[in-house]
This record gives structure tokens, C-alpha cells and sequence, in this order.
């Protein structure tokens, strides 16, 4: 990032006195992202994203997802802007980025001998050192009740399954309550069950709290079902690209799916009206050169 703002290039940011009023949401402006010999993101816009927005971020393998959620978490030397409702996140200080974004990784939570309410505690006290004990115990019991996880609160977690440490990681996210939600592929441990489980507590979130949410998925019917827009990343020369952003049904489009999957798909509709997406065959590269 660049250097720290002087009081009035801040104050104009946070939309003070003389300064914009900056609109709320997250923006990014010419994101560059990646490893010190393999840039993979570079010069990304996106558009502001409102409160009460789930965004899914999607595309093949190996295209920046996770490399962009932990971009924005503060996780991966970035060059560019990442505003959170005007400020920009590269000039708080790690508590005050953590109070205000939850990332939760691919990686499970490390097995060990706590149980599940003290890694939960243990989460929210890092975070929150500002909230009473009755509102620890009150949010905690709030989450665990969200997401059906009452049954695991005293289980340690060197017991549970990995979708069910997943699950918790997810608690210690939410628990939080932050301004914005960063999860990457939340749902790969899981089974059809606690996928919707998950998506609807996070879909609830971020309607009822007016947070936002940056789900990485590789299922585009979980995208078309609970989010509000998409962002698909492809492969580009020399790094890679924004192929498209907008709304799930109007983004995933055969064509679209095409170029960014390499397979022939269509658009279908299910019974109660749900868009799906149905991938036909693979094509091959012969197929797909022009």
C-alpha cells in the first residue's frame, strides 16, 4: 500500500469535513495480488458492493480466488485500494482490520483438545475485547443456535469430523459480526445438508445485520440460489482477469461458461423455478481454438 494518508487526503476518504462522502460498501481499485514471482492478480477494478450483498467469486482453478479473498483480508502484499465503506483497509491496524473482516480459509481449524465454545470464545475475545461477558455468552449462543451446532459446543475439536470443524470455523467468523465476510469455499467439506445450512445462515447475516459477504464457490447452482452478484475471474495473459460481474443469472450464460470453463453448458430451470446450470461435455483444446 501507499504511504499513510496525510489528515486531509484521509479526511476526504472517510467523507469528513471538505472531503466526498464516500458511499458505503467495498470497492476495489487496481488490485494487483499474488507471490513475489508469480503475480496473479493485476490492475482488478470491481464496482461497489453494497450492504446486504452476497457476492460469489467464481471461475476454474488456480484463477485468484482465494489469492483475492486474502487480498482483501490483509493476508497477501497488495499494490491498489481496497475501500471498506470509503476507508481504506491498508491504513488500520491489524485489530482494527480484524474487527471489521472475517476470512475464514480454505484449511480446516487445527484439531485440538479445546472444545468448540472456547474456540468460539477464544475468537471473539481476540475481536471483541470490548463486549461484556453476558454479550460473549449471548452471541455465542446466538451462532451456535444458527447454524444447528448446539450438539458440538462441548465436544473438543480433535473429535469432530472436518466438515464439523468447518462448520465451527465458520461460528468463529460469524460470531464476530464483522462488516464484511470473506469465506473461501465454505461448503467443500460438507454434505447437501449443511451446504444449504451454511448458505442460508450466511444469506440471513447478511440481510438482517446489512453486512457484506465474499463467498469463493466451485458450485454455480449454490451461486445462482443465494447470491446477489458474481464475479468470475479467468485465465489471462500474463496474469489473470475480471471476465464478467453482475447478477448470477444474467452472468452465467453458455457463452460465459465457455470461455471460462472450457465445457458446453445450458440454462435450465428446475421445478420450483430455480436457475441451474447443466454441464454437457468438456471441450477439448482442438475444439476450443478458433
Amino acid at each position: 500500500m501507499s504511504a499513510t494518508p496525510s489528515p486531509e487526503s484521509a479526511d476526504a476518504t472517510s467523507g469528513g469535513l471538505g472531503g466526498p462522502v464516500s458511499p458505503e460498501g467495498l470497492e476495489l481499485r487496481r488490485l494487483c495480488a499474488g507471490y513475489p514471482r508469480r503475480p496473479v492478480l493485476d490492475g482488478l477494478d470491481l464496482e461497489c458492493i453494497a450492504p446486504g450483498t452476497l457476492v460469489a467469486v467464481a471461475g476454474p482453478n488456480a484463477v485468484g480466488k482465494s489469492t483475492l479473498l486474502k487480498a482483501i483480508a490483509g493476508l497477501r502484499p497488495v499494490r491498489g485500494q481496497v475501500l471498506l465503506d470509503g476507508t481504506d483497509l491498508g491504513f488500520l491496524t491489524p485489530r482494527e482490520r480484524l474487527r471489521r473482516v472475517g476470512y475464514l480459509p480454505q484449511a480446516l481449524p487445527q484439531a485440538s483438545s479445546l472444545v468448540a465454545y472456547e474456540a468460539m470464545l477464544s475468537a471473539l475475545r481476540v475481536s471483541r475485547p470490548d463486549l461484556g461477558t453476558g454479550q460473549v455468552e449471548a452471541a455465542i449462543a446466538r451462532v451456535f443456535a444458527t447454524l444447528g451446532l448446539d450438539a458440538l459446543a462441548l465436544r473438543p475439536l480433535n473429535e469432530l469430523s472436518g466438515g464439523q470443524r468447518q462448520m465451527v470455523g465458520l461460528a468463529q467468523v460469524l460470531v464476530r459480526a464483522p462488516r464484511l465476510l470473506l469465506l473461501d469455499e465454505p461448503t467443500s467439506a460438507l454434505d447437501l445438508r449443511w451446504q444449504l445450512q451454511v448458505l442460508q445462515a450466511v444469506r440471513t447475516l447478511v440481510d438482517e445485520g446489512r453486512a457484506m459477504a465474499m463467498i469463493a464457490v466451485h458450485d454455480l447452482n449454490l451461486a445462482l440460489r443465494f447470491c446477489d452478484r458474481i464475479v468470475v475471474l479467468g485465465q489471462g495473459h500474463p496474469h489473470n482477469s475480471l471476465l464478467a460481474a453482475g447478477r448470477p443469472a444474467d452472468v452465467l450464460t453458455p457463452e460465459l461458461l465457455r470461455t471460462a470453463y472450457g465445457v458446453r453448458a445450458r440454462i435450465e430451470r428446475c421445478g420450483l423455478g430455480h436457475p441451474l446450470v447443466l454441464a454437457d461435455e468438456a471441450i477439448t483444446r482442438n475444439e476450443d481454438t478458433p
